[in-house]
């Protein structure tokens, strides 16, 4: 192998370990702007499911989370107690229950989204220049091309 290529390969495992690093310390940053508190990652996922794909089951979301039923139960019995989700027969079969997010809930998810927003926003104004700005925005372009579909 030429020392050419063996240098691209480094460069490019450095890029993409860097890239994954600044990913979570960005995802951790904004995690702690949004309040999320004791939620765990499969509530906080099942909220996110919900939101985006409506009411669901908790079967649905068992299989959609790739949980065994009796595991979301639990999940889904803490969220209904923090009073972020609740259940209504399904009519089609009433013996269902189709679980949804509360009013609550709602407001809670967009105020956590605009306080992540605004420190995200107010941290690029602060730290970057617009020209660094700008470089910001070309490298998400350069971003969003590697996780297109």
């Amino acid at each position: 192998m030429s020392s050419t290529v063996n240098d691209e390969a480094v460069r490019i495992a450095d890029l993409a370990r860097d890239i994954r690093g600044m990913s979570g310390k960005l995802k951790r940053r904004l995690r702690e702007q949004a309040n999320v508190g004791d939620l765990t990652p499969s509530q906080t996922a099942v909220l996110l499911r919900l939101e985006r794909d409506g009411p669901a089951t908790t079967s649905e979301l068992a299989r959609a989370e790739a949980m065994r039923p009796q595991s979301m139960g639990t999940v889904i019995a803490a969220l209904e107690s923090a009073g972020l989700l609740h259940g209504a027969p399904d009519p089609q079969d009433g013996r269902k229950m189709r679980l949804s997010l509360t009013d609550h809930c709602r407001q809670w998810i967009s105020a956590g989204r605009a306080a992540r927003q605004d420190w995200l926003a107010r941290t690029i104004r602060a730290r970057l220049s617009p020209q660094e700005q700008d470089q910001l925005a070309a490298a998400l372009t350069l971003l969003g091309r590697l996780v297109e579909d």
